[in-house]
């Protein structure tokens, strides 16, 4: 199988191309021939539609290869690893009364996937570990077992903090006293700030700004992901969210981040020009909603995402429910390699799933 460590060396994005669909074809291929062996749903889904064994390894791009609905996680239990070498269970995000995809992991593919998002992540905040806010309340990581997208996402990045301050209590109320003593206890320190987009928005730019409080946070880098369907509903662009922070606290330094609990690890960060890229571990391809052909750049369709990392349960190569473009490849100004793309929405009568808009419906 594939050798992780070998992989984390290679330059996060540097691959062109060319380079890359040699590099993912293998990787891929093996992959799917793994879970093919090893988890039997897997076998059948890729026998019903007449991928074998021979058909795999005849495949010369990584972009014929078959690809599951993410919706099957819902539907069905699909791990590639015996029970007892299970490490952890992850669960999706949810409303009351849906099903949540469970994602099965052992203790080399947490591993890995923790490893690889570090190696993404010191492409923007830098290998030292820094002051770290979450704008999030501390009991939504109480059950280590059983992570949910919400909770998974907050314990994968505050990995990369030093020192971790939740600046919402249980009542999502936002300290304000604690918060300005963990700042002043870091003054002129970069602090690194992590939370989900809707919750920033709603339980800590709305409270600072009800507060009339303005806290220094010019030095500050903000990674934020999910929760753009209530911001979209109340007309709030992306620029405007970033905007808004910038006059409460002063940050200018912000990244949006897209990524699913289906493949944690490998995320598809947002350079400094607004697009978002997949790294050397994973990628994107837009396919056409009625016949699922590859849709030219500029062309809108849904979103598929491959990765290198799911080797406990076939989650390598998946067919979103969010639509998107890809608007450009090997050319972004930010001067990062591979495609950059960006993300429209959900697609229409898909489930809401987003851990911001999930805590929002139920509370």
């Amino acid at each position: 199988m594939v050798n992780y460590e070998t992989l984390l060396k290679e330059p996060v994005y540097e691959a062109e191309r060319a380079e890359k669909t040699v590099f993912l074809t293998d990787i891929l291929k093996e992959l799917t021939l793994h879970h093919d062996s090893c988890c039997p749903e897997y076998h059948s889904i890729l026998r019903a539609f007449g991928f074998t064994k021979e058909k795999t390894e005849a495949v010369a791009d990584y972009r014929e290869l078959p690809f599951l609905p993410v919706r099957l996680f819902k539907e069905y239990s699909l791990r590639s690893v015996p029970e007892q070498e299970l490490f952890k269970t992850m669960t999706s995000s949810g409303t009351t009364g849906q099903q949540v995809s469970r994602i099965y992991l052992d203790r080399s593919t947490a591993l890995n996937q923790s490893k690889t998002l570090a190696r993404i992540m010191g492409e923007y905040i830098g290998k030292k570990r820094l002051p770290m806010i979450i704008l999030d309340t501390p009991s939504v990581i109480k059950d280590r077992k059983m992570f949910s997208a919400r909770g998974a996402g907050i314990l994968g990045f505050q990995l990369f903090g030093a020192d971790k301050f939740f600046a919402l209590d249980a009542q999502m109320r936002l300290d304000l006293d604690g918060m300005n003593a963990f700042l002043e206890k870091h003054r002129g320190e970069q602090i690194f700030l992590f939370g989900f987009t809707f919750m920033i928005w709603q339980y800590f730019y709305q409270a600072l700004k009800e507060a009339g409080e303005r806290p220094d946070l010019s030095n500050g880098i903000l990674i934020h992901g999910g929760g753009w369907k209530k911001l979209a509903d109340q007309k709030i662009s992306s620029e405007a969210f970033r905007e808004a922070l910038r006059e409460v606290c002063g940050i200018t330094r912000v990244h949006d981040y897209y990524g699913m609990i289906e493949q944690t690890g490998t995320i598809c960060m947002e350079c400094e020009y607004g697009h978002l890229h997949p790294s050397v571990f994973s990628d994107v391809i837009v396919r056409d909603p009625f016949d699922l052909s590859i849709c030219p750049h500029g062309k809108k369709g849904v979103i598929q995402v491959v990765s290198v990392l799911p080797h406990s349960y076939p989650g390598h190569s998946l067919l979103t429910e969010d639509e998107g473009v890809i608007v450009g490849e090997d050319d972004c100004p930010c001067g990062r390699k591979g495609v950059r793309f960006h993300v429209l929405g959900r697609l229409k009568n898909a489930e809401i799933r987003g851990c911001s808009d999930t805590y929002a419906e139920n509370s």
